[in-house]
Formats: structure tokens, sequence, C-alpha cells
């Protein structure tokens, strides 16, 4: 373990300079692991590596000292002494040994002084003070570790103190440089803090002799020199840093000594603060500059300038993201509380009329601070504060002013006389301020010891508390003012404290019998009525949890208020209030509670008042009320309720129908909830006033808010037909209400004529809001026809009526959705007995399995069931849907499936043959799991499902089975988690029990379970399928293709692979073996898997939507992937069993299916006849196969090319040369047809060309030079169009010379395709673009003329030709001509015939430019395709007339045609000695020439 702890140790000191920071921290992390458990043995290898390694990089060491001091930190107790003193002679080594300011090195070696100081202070002392000696400057660092230890260690650094400050102070002045001055000044302030610290714990000190006048004469020195010379240094750092150790040394100074100092030093500090931007440590000084009045040298200017800066600094706003800003506002209020009370009240009360806001924010704040903190000096000040915060109370929203009040009022200030005036002020601005607060919720706090708007908030609502119960002179002035404030909308969020606090007074009063209890509402002419009161109370409590909860306060007010809203409801309220209250308290937020009950404690209460001018009353600032509730519209709704309930118990009629004219005149009627409240008050006042309220509807029906005002222009047509079906479907809506609630003796009679009769005009309308009134008012009727049939008898004459105009609604719904809530509230509209009614006479018509299963009313049809030769073949698909219910959460719907299904099973049985008396124990047996159903417990349920799913597999018709599976399936995924569940427990026990049925349709289950799951968790089905061997078997190729059939699964899957196979690596290299050393290219098996899967895929004919909508990206895609496969050096995958699996071939399979199911047959038809698809599988032929598929494309799949175009025009970036030749090779064949220049793709094919003539394959420069070639073919206007030059043809000849003089030496591919497509583009070019270039093509084409490859001499040779029409006229091109004129003759007898044809279509067309008219008529007499050629005689016949024509060139030809007596071929050879023996006779040449022509011959 040892040895194994040494080598991790070590280990981890080699890695603790790890660039990654993460690992550098759990490398510290894992050394204190063992430091803690050996702290000797890890300290001692941590010294050992530092010194065994001097010269290890800084970052390093600083990582293994940190280590070291969090050992020691953790564990240094537990080390020995020999140990501490290497560690400290270490530490220091380390600190000191760069003279040059290190920080991060030189910090952790005096962190590792400072944690071994803190137990072992005297070792560290020697080591420290033997490097802090007299006259001499010490390390920077060396005073920073005595500070350090200073504050770390005080009663150990204390003793020390004395010596070291007399060693110190000959070295200030020695002090130059910055950072000295700034080390010793703050090893000076952390001193004096020690000392102070010291000296106010003496108790726990080791030495409580120690005082104060033992540092002071050492203090005071240091403090002139800080404060005469460095206090004024130019640098900030330095000055706050002197201003703070002076700040902390003032507090050991001797009082003389600092009574002579204060009238210099406060100026001195203050004027800092102009001079620096960091203020807390300024204001920190400040504090510790902070004297007495004993300080006679203290002048009254020096306060008020004292005064005046801090109050500067007071009112300077806090940025709470900056804590500095915060730190300083909090020292200067500190400042504030010195020993100058009355001259610093005076001048915050001065403070506070000031005309600047900034100004009274600050004094506001000071004075807070002051009453807070500053009891006992303000206590004779009270008065004269609380006469002075009146003018600023008149601002309502600040927030200052209700925080000084509140602590004025924890202070007894408001007890004070004149303190009633402050409250009745401050009610003003708390309520001003809380809506103030409501409006500003969720904005950030701007006061300095403010957190949010919540907590100021909370101290009004304490502060208004405190008033209420403790202040008691203020009762009176509290209520009843305090209801001042309850009824106004906009101080609705204060309603909750508002409530407590009048419920605490009223009680106090009310048990003290206080008269003041009383309320005199005519006195009070401010306060709101007792109905109104009555009223917001009652509303407020029907929502409970609304504003700050509210709820119980306010019904608790009601009944302390109950006399004062009026005399007779006392007893009442007693009885009825606690009950509500107790359901109050006991609810929770997610429940509500009934306004009903509300609404019955309404009703008793008027009954109990009995007084019709109170009720009248009420009634009238009810309806007047309403528009307080205009941004709540459920309590706007509510109070329509409580209104029609009022109505119900006043008596005036004509009060009653102005009423309800104000309330219909007045609503909303475009909201919802506010016509749903209307109809309900409406119908409530029915109940008493019948006639009156038919009289009312009728009369406003015919009144002027159903007629459309008219436009000029029928501008506003729509806006008004919207405003008056919205009118229309309250009245519509008031009609139900009415039927609803009115007395039922009396409602039967005016149904069909005043109710359905005015409704009925509205059944043909198409507008949405008035067919919901109509479905919902036709219910409320049929409720209220439904409970008055119970007590007299009622024929309702037009019920058949209202159900064809209810089945109408639904019919004219989208059948395939719910778009609207017509078909849920039509069927919700009728009652179960007569929706059965209706179901039944339904399925009386059709007593079919079909009839059955539209309106599935099983027991009916059981009990009238008439067999016939149908059989119930719908069986399965009906206990399919039935069956999953049997787990539904709600326990009716769990056993009337159950039911159901019971019922099903005997209809079966029925079917079989046998009676309707027939018992089945099998069947018998449901009835005793419903008994199981009541258990809500999930295990349970599903093992009832399990069981049940037994009974059903042996009734069920083998037949039966595949429908029942598949409706399962579709369970699955159902909208209930328990009937998914169910649905997977039932499929498992049918296939256990069943199983052996279901071979046949087993891979199609299993295929609708995968893609059932694949519609939930697509990318889980793909990886596993992708994972699977390859080649793939049977059995997944089914998954694969099952996952085609649903469109939308198939769309994703296809875009999903397109993705994984853009940025998939299609093949890897690999050693080929061990012996070769070589690599090969080896296919990745992802991508080819998610290639055979697309394959699959696509074999399924349901998904031939997807692949049409994606034909351009898959085609492209499938492409690309086919060029990925075709030159790995590996082309094959031996997989199972030595089946060779071919990866080019699967591409093109999956391509070949994609253009099957794109309906691309012409595209297909021509690829088969050309035997394509072999081309593009084998690596030898693929560029030919592409070729063959994009001349497919271009002939018969044209409109499809510009969406593949963009699609492919990416890969030609690939990294991968493959698919860059593959997608080169499709778009140079494209250019080959004139239809990219119809789809305008001729521009954008031609720049990729451009571009891919520098690639670095060879292959696809080759490619890309062919293409610019075919422009000539494909698109010869863009060649010969007026303008050409500038464009396509400039381009493609530009193209084809720039890879011919650039690219082609190197690869023999790209010569010949240059020059081809040179041949191609010069033949419709003018000699007016060309001629310039002439010359510089022949030069180069002339050493091809000689080339071994019997491809490029032909290709050069038509090419020069194809030059000639541009020579014409020109001596240079003429001389051209002749220098390879011997070339060109010599190549007549040419092995290969193509060449020879070549020659003589170059001579045909030269002849012209050679300049003599015999040769020229020889060439063009003699030298045709078809015609054959006598060499000997032509070339007779031909040197006379060059010896005639030419005799200068004689020389010229001799010396070229020498070349040729080394040719490759011997015909060549022969021609060149004809040629010599012909033109070098004597006559012709001179002797010494002649003599060497025969020699070289011979």
């Amino acid at each position: 373990v040892s040895v194994f702890s040494v080598k991790v140790t070590l280990a981890l000191l080699d890695a603790a300079n790890d660039k990654d920071p993460e690992v550098q921290e759990q490398v510290r992390k894992s050394m204190l692991t063992l430091g803690k458990q050996q702290p000797d043995r890890v300290l001692a290898m941590c010294q050992d590596y530092l010194l065994k390694h001097p010269k290890l990089v800084v970052s390093h060491r600083v990582v293994i000292l940190r280590t070291i001091e969090l050992i020691v930190g953790c564990r240094v107790e537990a080390i020995g002494s020999p140990r501490i003193k290497n560690i400290i002679s270490l530490a220091s080594d380390e600190m000191t040994r760069s003279k040059e300011v290190i920080p991060d090195w030189q910090q952790a070696a005096s962190n590792i002084l400072v944690a071994v100081g803190n137990r072992h202070i005297n070792d560290i002392m020697e080591e420290i003070l033997g490097k802090f000696q007299p006259g001499v400057l010490p390390h920077i660092y060396v005073v920073q570790t005595l500070a350090s230890l200073s504050d770390s260690n005080v009663y150990g650094m204390v003793p020390f103190l004395n010596a070291i400050l007399g060693t110190m102070l000959p070295m200030l002045s020695m002090a130059k440089q910055d950072s000295m001055k700034w080390v010793f000044a703050s090893a000076l302030c952390h001193f004096s803090d020690s000392i102070l610290d010291y000296l106010a714990n003496l108790d726990k000190a080791p030495d409580p002799t120690v005082r104060k006048d033992t540092f002071s004469s050492e203090i005071y020195a240091a403090y002139e020199i800080l404060f005469n010379n460095w206090l004024q240094s130019r640098e900030s750092k330095v000055r706050l840093t002197v201003a703070e150790a002076v700040g902390s040394m003032c507090h050991l100074m001797a009082s003389d000594k600092l009574e002579d100092q204060i009238p210099k030093l406060i100026p001195t500090i203050l004027s800092l603060y102009k001079k620096n931007t960091e203020h807390y440590v300024i204001s920190k000084v400040s504090l510790c500059c902070n004297v007495d009045e004993s300080y006679t040298s203290l002048y009254v200017c020096d306060i008020e300038e004292f005064n005046i800066s801090s109050g500067s600094q007071v009112c300077a706003p806090v940025d709470y993201s900056y804590p500095h800003t915060v730190k300083n506002h909090n020292e200067v209020l500190r400042c504030f509380t010195n020993s100058f009370p009355d001259r610093l009240v005076v001048f915050v009360l001065q403070k506070l009329e000031n005309s600047n806001e900034r100004s009274r924010m600050g004094s506001l704040a000071v004075l807070r601070h002051l009453i807070n903190s500053a009891t006992s000096t303000m206590e004779n000040k009270k008065l004269l504060i609380l006469a002075s915060i009146r003018q600023p109370m008149a601002d309502h929203s600040n927030k200052r002013v209700i925080q000084v009040i509140s602590a004025m009022a924890h202070h007894g200030y408001l007890e004070l006389e004149g303190g009633e005036l402050l409250v009745q002020g401050k009610l003003n601005m708390y309520f001003n301020l809380r809506m103030y607060l409501c409006l500003q919720q969720g904005q950030r706090p701007i006061d300095p010891e403010e957190v949010t708007n919540e907590s100021l908030r909370t101290m009004c609502d304490s502060t208004l508390h405190l008033l209420t119960t403790t202040v008691g002179r203020l009762a009176d002035v509290l209520w009843p003012k305090l209801l001042y404030y309850l009824t106004l909308p906009q101080y609705s969020n204060a309603t909750t404290p508002l409530c407590k606090n009048l419920m605490v007074l009223g009680s106090k009063k009310k048990a003290n019998q206080d008269p003041s209890f009383n309320i005199d509402f005519t006195q009070e002419v401010n306060l709101p009525s007792p109905q109104t009161l009555m009223i917001r109370l009652l509303v407020n409590t029907a929502f409970p949890f609304n504003s700050r909860e509210h709820g119980p306060p306010s019904l608790s007010l009601l009944q302390v208020l109950s006399v004062n809203i009026h005399p007779n409801t006392g007893v009442v309220w007693e009885e009825e209030i606690p009950p509500l209250l107790s359901i109050l308290e006991g609810m929770e937020r997610s429940s509500f509670l009934q306004v009903q009950h509300i609404c019955i404690l309404l009703s008793k209460t008027l009954s109990t008042i009995n007084d019709d001018k109170w009720v009248c009353q009420l009634t009238a600032e009810a309806t007047k009320y309403l528009s307080t509730y205009n941004n709540a519209v459920e309590e706007k709704s509510f109070l329509y309720r409580c209104i029609g309930v009022t109505l119900q118990q006043c008596f005036n009629k004509d009060l009653v129908k102005k009423q309800l004219q104000e309330i219909l005149l007045t609503a909303r009627h475009n909201d919802p909830v506010e016509r749903e409240g209307v109809a309900m008050g409406v119908g409530l006042c029915a109940h008493s006033h019948l006639e009156g309220t038919l009289a009312k509807l009728d009369e406003f029906g015919k009144s002027d808010a159903f007629k459309k005002s008219p436009s000029i222009f029928n501008l506003l047509k729509e806006r008004n037909d919207v405003e008056v079906e919205k009118v229309k479907s309250t009245l519509i809506l008031c009609y139900g209400q009415v039927a609803l609630n009115a007395p039922p003796e009396k409602i039967l009679n005016r149904i069909d004529q005043d109710i359905l009769g005015c409704i009925s005009k509205h059944f043909n309308t198409k507008d949405l809001t008035m067919k919901l009134s109509l479905i919902q008012s036709v219910g409320l009727v049929a409720r209220a026809i439904s409970e008055c049939v119970k007590k007299q008898g009622y024929i309702f004459s037009r019920k058949q009526e209202l159900i064809t105009v209810m089945l109408d609604f639904i019919k004219a719904e989208p059948a395939d959705s719910l778009r609207t809530p017509v078909r849920h509230l039509v069927m919700s509209t009728y009652t179960l007995a007569a929706l059965q009614e209706l179901l039944q006479s339904v399925l009386a018509k059709d007593p079919t399995p079909d009839g059955l299963q539209t309106v599935f009313k099983v027991r009916f049809y059981l009990m009238t069931l008439t067999i016939n030769m149908v059989s119930f073949h719908n069986l399965g698909a009906l206990l399919g849907r039935l069956s999953p219910r049997c787990s539904d959460p709600n326990l009716t719907i769990r056993t009337t499936a159950i039911d159901s299904i019971y019922s099903l099973l005997y209809i079966q049985l029925r079917y079989e043959g046998f009676s309707l008396d027939y018992k089945d124990e099998g069947v018998d047996g449901l009835l005793l799991l419903k008994d199981r159903l009541e258990n809500p417990d999930h295990s349970v349920l599903y093992k009832t499902c399990s069981d049940l799913t037994k009974v059903m597999s042996k009734r069920l018709p083998q037949q039966q089975l595949t429908t029942l599976v598949f409706m399962l399936f579709e369970g699955l995924v159902d909208s209930q988690t328990n009937c998914c569940r169910a649905s997977s427990v039932i499929l498992n026990t049918l296939l256990k029990n069943r199983g052996a049925g279901l071979q046949e349709m087993v891979k199609v289950a299993v295929g609708q379970t995968v893609l059932i799951l694949a519609s939930q968790h697509l990318q889980t089905v793909i990886n596993t399928l992708v994972n699977q061997p390859l080649p793939y078997d049977s059995w997944t190729s089914e998954m694969w293709m099952a996952l085609g059939a649903d469109p939308i699964v198939a769309n994703q899957i296809i875009e999903m692979v397109m993705e994984k196979l853009a940025i998939m690596a299609p093949y890897v290299d690999k050693k080929e073996s061990i012996i070769r050393g070589g690599t090969i290219k080896v296919a990745t098996n992802h991508p080819l898997a998610m290639t055979c899967g697309l394959k699959e895929l696509l074999l399924n004919g349901q998904s031939q939507e997807p692949a049409i909508s994606l034909f351009p990206q898959l085609f492209s895609c499938l492409t690309v992937r086919l060029g990925a496969r075709f030159n790995l050096g590996c082309m094959c995958v031996t997989i199972w069993f030595g089946i060779i699996f071919f990866c080019s071939r699967v591409a093109a399979d999956a391509l070949r299916i994609l253009l099957a199911r794109a309906q691309a047959d012409e595209v297909l038809k021509r690829l088969d006849e050309d035997n394509a698809w072999d081309a593009m599988r084998e690596p030898n032929t693929h560029i030919t196969g592409v070729t063959l598929l994009a001349r497919a494309m271009a002939k018969h799949a044209g409109p499809r090319l510009p969406a593949i175009v963009e699609c492919l025009c990416p890969s030609l970036n690939n990294i991968y040369e493959s698919q860059r030749i593959t997608v080169t090779a499709f778009f140079s064949e494209l250019l080959n047809h004139h239809v990219v220049t119809e789809l305008m793709l001729i521009d954008v094919l031609m720049n990729n060309m451009m571009e891919r003539i520098s690639d670095l394959c060879c292959t696809v420069r080759m490619l890309a030079v062919r293409g610019l070639g075919n422009i000539a073919v494909g698109s010869p206007e863009k060649v010969h169009h007026p303008h050409a030059h500038t464009h396509s043809t400039h381009t493609g000849a530009a193209g084809s010379i720039t890879a011919f003089s650039v690219l082609l030496p190197s690869c023999k591919l790209i010569t010949l395709e240059a020059m081809s497509g040179l041949s191609k583009v010069l033949l419709y070019l003018d000699k007016k673009n060309v001629h310039l270039l002439v010359v510089y093509i022949f030069m180069k084409i002339k050493p091809f003329l000689e080339s071994e490859n019997d491809e490029i001499r032909c290709a050069s040779i038509y090419l020069m030709g194809n030059l000639s029409k541009f020579g014409s006229g020109e001596p240079v091109f003429k001389d051209q001509i002749h220098n390879v004129l011997v070339s060109l003759l010599l190549h007549l007898v040419d092995p290969n015939p193509q060449v020879v044809k070549a020659c003589k279509y170059a001579m045909r067309v030269c002849a012209p430019v050679v300049g003599s008219e015999q040769i020229t008529g020889m060439f063009q007499n003699h030298l045709h395709d078809d015609k054959s050629l006598h060499y000997g005689e032509f070339i007779n016949d031909l040197t006379k007339y060059l010896i005639q024509d030419f005799p200068g060139m004689l020389n010229f030809y001799h010396i070229s045609v020498i070349q040729f007596f080394k040719s490759n071929w011997p015909e060549v050879r022969a021609g060149a000695a004809m040629f010599i023996g012909m033109t070098a006779t004597p006559q012709y040449c001179k002797p010494h020439v002649f003599k060497h022509y025969c020699t070289i011959t011979v």
C-alpha cells in the first residue's frame, strides 16, 4: 500500500500542471485526500519534488504549493515539528527566490506560511524576521505575509508587532516605489486592526496587560509619513490603501495627537471623494474619523463640510450589481450616527425641503437610519421631526417616506401630539404605494435597503397592523377611515391586510361597546354605503384566493360589520357565516368555493332584512358597481348573479325593469364569461318576476341594440355584424336561464311560445358564438322541462325539432377533428336519459353490427337482436376499444366498460346460436371482476385486465383476432397513460393464450408495434435497427419496411437518415495486413446500415408521399452515397456464412426504388436499357453509370433538376474525393443537355465546373473540363450568341485552355478532355474572340501530336484542324502549320485508323492556310475520309510542290523529319525515310547536308 501510495502521489505531482483547469482541481483534491491520511509523507514528497525540479515552470510550482497549503490547513496539528520547519523553510525560499513580483507563485508560498502560522507562530516569526532586517527593504511578500498573519492569528502576532513596527518605521522613508508603499500601508492597516481586535477582547488575550499607548508612538510616527507624504500619491491604489490605513491608525493615536490632526484629516479625507471612483474605502475612513463634540479643534465649518460630503454620498444611486456601492451607502449612513445630533438633524431636515429629488431621497434615508439607530439621542427631537415630515408626505408614491413613517411608528413618534394627522396622511400614502407596487411587480428594487417590492409591501402591512394594535389613540382615526379604501378597485391588492386591521379595530370596539363602533354613514360622506360594502365583501368571499387570499378576512369583516350593514343581519350572519369560514379555511388553492353558498347567504340575508327600500338601493348600487370589475370578468359574472338574487327580493317592478334594462344595455357582450353572468342574473330575476323579465327580454330583442348601424361605404359592416351576433347570443342565453330558474308551475306554459319561439328564430345561424349559445340554451330548456315533468304532465311538441337542429349542428362539423366545441356541447346538452332514448331510436332503425358500432348502445342491441346471416364481424374492433378503458382513472368508465364487454360477448354467443337466456360461466365471471375495478391501485387494475383478456380470448373467433390486436396497437398511444399500459397487458395476455393462431400476422404485428413505438420514440427505434447485423435478416427488413407505412414517421426517418449520412464518415482507413503494412478503405457500418434501412423503407408503397416530397434531397443523398462507395479499397463486407454483401449495390438499389416511388418510369426505362445500374455499381464503370443517370434525368425528369442541383452543390466541397467525382460527373453530363439552359441552371453548373478545375483529384479535374466542353453541345446558342463570349463561351474556352496549359501535363485524361472540349467549343466561336489565343493553343498542342496515346494524338490533330479557321490570313499561323506539316504527313500512315482520319481532316481544313494552290488542291482532292490513299504517290507529288513553292523551307522540313527516325511506329519511320529520299536530292541540298542525311538514313 505504501509503495502504491508513493507511485500515486508522484503521478499526481507530474499531472499537476495539466492544461485543463478541471484536471488541476481534481489533482489537488486527490492530493488533499492522500495528505489527510499521510500528511508527513505527502508533504515530504511535495517538498522533494520541488527541490529536485528547481526549473519547474511557475504554474506547476503554484499547483504544488497550493496543495501543500491545503494539507497544512487541514492537518497542521498532525504534522511533526521537523516537517513543519522544513515546510516553513521551503515556503520562505519559494516566496523570496525571485526579486521580481510573481503574484501567483509568491502568494501561494505566503499562504503556506500563514497556514502554518496559525499554530506555529514562533517558528514562522523566527524565519520571517530573519528576512525583515533593519536598514534593508524586505521582499514585498515578506511584508504581505506579516500583514496576513496579523489577520489570521491576532493573539499570536500582536506581541511581535511592537518590535516589527520599530523595525518598519525607518524602512518607510526608504520606500520609493508605489508597490512598496502600498504593501507597507496595507500592513499598517492590518496591524492596526489586529491591535484593535486584541484590545477589544483582552479577556481572551494571552497578555491582558497590553494597552493602546504601547503602540501609540510608533503608530503616530508611521501616520505622519503616510498622511503627509504618501496620501497624495498619484497612484489611486496607493491613495486608497494609505487612506484606509490612516483610518485604522487613528484609533491607536493618543487623544491629543488625534485632536491636533482632526482639522487637517477630515478635509483631506473628504477631498479624496473627488479624486477616486472607489468611495467605499473613503467612507470607511470617514467613519473612523468620526469624533464627538469633546474635540474643541473641530469647527462648525468642518462639521458642515463633513455633512455635505457625506450627504452627497448617501444621495448617490446604489447599483446592486456592484456590492461596493451598497457597502459605501451603508458606511455613509454609519458616518451620520455621530455625536452632533443637533446640527445633523437640522442639516437633514433642511435637505427635506430641497427641490432636488435625489437630495430628498438621501435625507429620508439618513433620517430613517437616525430614528432606528440613534434612539436615545433623538428622543428630544421627535416633535421637530414629526412636524418636518409632513411636507414629503405629499408625494404619495414615495416609498422612502413610508419607510420613515414606519420607523417612526415603531419608535413611538406617532403617539405624540400631531401624530393623528400623520396617520391620516400615511393611510393615503399606504394605499397609493400598494397600488404602485402592484404595477411595479417584478421590477428591480431601487432603494438601498430594499430587497424587493414585496418586502416593502410587507413592511407597509406590518406598520398598519402596528398602528392598529399598539397605538390606542389612533383607533378613532383608523375606524372607520379604513373603510374608505375597501371598495376602491385600485386598492384591491390591499384588501387582505385592510380587512384584518378593520376586523381587529371593529372587534375591539364591539367588545368594549364603544359608541364609535356604530358608523353613521350619513355623516361619514366619504365612506362607501353599507350596500356597497356588503357587495364588495361578498364578491371577495366568492373568490377567496384572489388578491392575496382575501376571502376569509372579507367574510370575517362582514360578520363584524353586521349591525353597521343593517340592524337585522346580526342573527342570520352569526348562524351562516361561521360554517362558511370553516369551509374557506380548510380549502386548498386547487379547490374552489361553490358560489351557490354565497348566493344562498345573500338570499337569506335579504329575506331577514325585509326592507324593500334598502334592497332596492342595494340593487341600484350593485348595478353601478359592475364597472369596477371590468378587469375581473369572473368576479363581474358573479356580481350579475348577486344582482339577480337581489332582484328576486325586490318588489318594485319598475325598478326591476329599469335594472334589467341597464344590465342588458351596459354589458360587454363580446366577453363569453360576462354573457354567461348576465344570463344567470336575468334568469334568477325571473324566479320572482317571470312576466316582467320575459317582457323586458322581448322589448330588448326589438330595441336598437339589434339594428346594424349602417355605414356610408359599409366599412363597418363586418364589425357591426359581429357585435349584433354577440348581443343576440346574450339574449338567447337569457331565455335559457329564464326557463331553468322560473317557477316550475309557470314556465311550462311559456316555453313553446315565449322562449323557444324567440330562440328558434336563430336556428339557421352560421355564427359560432350564436350556435354555441343556442345549444346551451336548448340544454337549459331541456333541463327545466325534465324537472317540471316529474311533478306534472307535459307533452314536449317541439322535441323532435330540437333534436333535428342539434344533429344538424353536429353534421355541419368536420368529421375528422374537433375544431370547434360544437359537437361536444351538443352531446353534453342532452340529459343521459334523452341521449339513451335518441341512441336507441337510431339503433332500432339499423339493428346490425355496423349500426351497433355507430351508436355503441350495447345492452339495447342485445335485447333487440334478431339473428340473421350477418356475422358479428366487428366484435374485435369493439372489444379493442373497450378493454383498455377497464383501467381508466374514472371508476364509472371502468365499470361501464366491463359491462359493455359482458354484453358484447353475449351478443357473440347469440350469433353462435345460443338462446338469449343461455348462461356462459366464463362470461358471467366478468361480473365478479367489477368489484376489483373499484380499487384504483394500478397493479390491481392491470391484473384485472389480464383476467378479462383470458375470458375474451376464449370467446373471440379466430377471424376477429387480427382486428383486436390492431385495435390494441392503437391503444398503446392512448391519451390516458393507464389505458396505454392496459393495452400492453392485454396484448401480452392475448399473445400468450392465442399466439399460435397469429403466426400469419406476426410479422405484420411486429411491424405495427415497431411503427407505433417509432411514432413515440423514433430515435431509440432507429438506433436499435441500425445496430442490427448486416446484411439484414428478413425480420429486420420487415421492421424497416413497416416504418414506411406511416407517411409522417417515414418522412421523419428519411430526414433523420439524410442528416446522419451527411455527417458520418463513409469509410475508415485500416491496415491491409500485418505483412504488407499498407492501408485500405473499409466501409463504416452505420452509414451502410442506414442506407440498407432506407432501401427497405422505400419498398413500402405507403412511403410514396414522403419519397415524392423529399425527392430532391433523397435523390441527392443516395447519389452521393453511391459515390462514397465506388473507390473503396474494400468493395465488400463479408458477413454470415460467407455471404458477400456489396456496399455499392445498396445505394444503387435504394436509388432505383426511389425513382420508382417518384413515378419516374421513363428514367428507369432508359437506365435499364443502358445497363446503367450495373455500371454504377462497378468501380471501373462508375463514372459512366453516373453519366447515364444524369443523361436520363436530363431527358425525362428535367423539372426536378433545379432542386437536385441545389442539394448536390455542397457535396462538391466534400473532403471525400469519391463523392466529388460522382457529383462532378453528374453535373458534367447535365451540361451536355439543353434542358439546363431552359431551367436557368447553366451558370450555376459552369461556375461549379470552374471551381473544380483546381481540385486536388485528377479525375475531378478531368470531369470538370469535360463539363465545360459539353456546353458547346448542350447549349450551343450560349456559344454563338452575340454576347456569349462575355459569359458562357468565354468561360468554357478559358476553362479548357487553363486546364490544357496548366493541369494537363499531369494527367492524360485531362489532356484528352481538354482538347476534346476545346474542339467542341471552337466550333461556335468567332475569329475575333479567339485569334489572339490561336498561336498559344497551337504551341501547347504540338507536343501531343507524337503522344503514345492514340486518343490524345487524335484529339490534338482534330483540335489543330479546328483552329485553322481562326488563323486564315495570319502569317504567324501559317508558320505554325508548316512547323507541324511534316508530322501530319507522316501520321497519314499512322497504325491507328482514327489518327489517320484526323490527319486527313486537319490537312483538308488547314490547306487554304498553307499558301500554295497546288498543295491545297491535293489536300482537298485526295485526303477524304472514305477514300484510300496511295501514300507513296501522294508524297512524291506533294514533295514536288513543296520544292517548287517553298524552297526556303526545305532545310526546316529536313531537320523536322530527322526526329521521326526514332518514332515508336515503323510506319512513321518508313514515311520519314521516304520523305527524305524524295526531297534531299543534290540539286536541293548542299553537299555536306546531303551527306549527313544519307548517313542518318543508313
